[in-house]
C-alpha cells in the first residue's frame, strides 16, 4: 500500500512539473503581445504609405505594432488625429495643416520634415507653357494652403502675378495681371489628374500626380527643389514628446528611409532631411 501511495504521489509530481513547463512556454509569448504598443497613422497612398510600410519592420523590432489608415484627401486625418482615432498622420506639409488648424481649432502639431514632393503643372494637350492659348483653362487645388501654392508656381513661370507674391493661401481673386486671360478652376485635390481631359492643364501635386502615374519630367512647370512644402509627420500638440511617436520619427527619418526614398522614387519625391 506503502508503494502504491508512493507512486501515485511521484506520477502527481511528475504531473504538476509539467504543467509548470507548459506555463513557462506560453507566459513570455503573452508578455510579449501585451507589451505591443499598437501605433495608428493616417496617410494617404503614395508615397506616405509605403514609406510608412517600409518601417514596419523596424519599427516592429521595438515593439510597436504600425496599423496604416488610408485616407484619399487631406482634411479627414487631420479630424480623426484631433479626436484621438489616430496617433499620428502623415499627408500633409506645414502650409496646409497650419490653414486647417486656424479654420477647424485643431490642436495638432508636426515633430518632423520627411519628404518634398514638387507640384507640377501637367497637360494631356499641349507640349510647353508657350503653347497656352488665350483663355485657357486651368485646374488647380481647391484648399487655401495647395491652391496658392499653385498660383504661386503659374506667377513664378509668367504666368500671372498676384497682389502679394509673399501670400501662400491666395485665391484667383487676388490676381492683379493676367495677359492670357487664364481661367482658373478649383478642383479637389484628389481629382486634379482627372480633369487633364477637360482642362488645357492642371496644377497637380505630387503625391496624386505619383499615384496617377504621372511622372515629373513630363510637367510642363515643375516646382523648385529648394520648396518649402516638405510632408510632415504630425501629432497631438499633448503628445508631442511621446516617447512611442518620437521613435515613429526617428525611423522615417533614418539614414535608411532616405536611401529609399532616393531608390524607389528616383527624384519625384526627395528627402527633406
Amino acid at each position: 500500500m506503502k508503494k502504491l501511495l508512493a507512486l501515485v504521489f511521484a506520477a502527481g509530481l511528475a504531473f504538476v512539473g509539467c504543467g509548470d513547463d507548459r506555463d513557462k512556454e506560453t507566459y513570455p509569448k503573452k508578455t510579449q503581445e501585451q507589451e505591443k504598443v499598437v501605433l495608428k497613422v493616417g496617410a494617404t497612398p503614395v508615397p506616405h504609405a509605403e514609406i510608412l510600410e517600409f518601417v514596419k519592420p523596424d519599427l516592429a523590432e521595438q515593439g510597436i505594432d504600425l496599423q496604416i489608415v488610408s485616407f484619399t484627401d487631406y482634411v479627414l486625418p487631420n479630424i480623426s488625429l484631433n479626436d484621438g482615432s489616430l496617433d499620428a498622420n502623415f499627408h500633409q506639409h506645414k502650409p496646409f495643416l497650419d490653414s486647417l488648424k486656424a479654420d477647424k481649432g485643431l490642436k495638432l502639431e508636426s515633430i518632423a520634415t520627411i519628404h518634398i514632393e514638387p507640384i507640377g503643372l501637367y497637360s494631356r494637350k499641349l507640349k510647353s507653357i508657350d503653347e497656352l492659348p488665350q483663355g485657357a483653362s486651368i485646374a488647380i487645388p481647391n484648399d487655401p494652403s495647395n491652391g496658392g501654392r499653385a498660383l504661386l508656381l503659374l506667377e513664378a513661370k509668367g504666368l500671372i502675378k498676384l497682389k502679394d507674391s509673399s501670400n501662400l493661401t491666395s485665391t484667383e481673386l487676388d490676381i492683379v495681371e493676367n495677359a492670357k486671360d487664364i481661367k482658373i478652376k478649383p478642383v479637389e485635390a484628389a481629382l486634379l489628374p482627372r480633369t487633364l481631359d477637360d482642362v488645357d492643364a492642371a496644377v497637380i501635386n505630387g503625391n496624386y500626380a505619383l499615384q496617377a502615374g504621372l511622372k515629373s519630367g513630363d510637367a510642363l512647370v515643375l516646382e523648385g527643389k529648394e520648396s518649402p512644402y516638405a510632408n510632415i509627420l504630425v501629432v497631438q500638440e499633448s503628445r508631442v514628446n511621446d516617447e512611442t511617436l518620437q521613435k515613429l520619427k526617428n525611423a522615417l527619418q533614418s539614414q535608411k528611409v532616405k536611401d529609399f526614398i532616393q531608390t524607389q522614387y528616383k527624384g519625384e519625391i526627395v528627402p527633406a532631411f
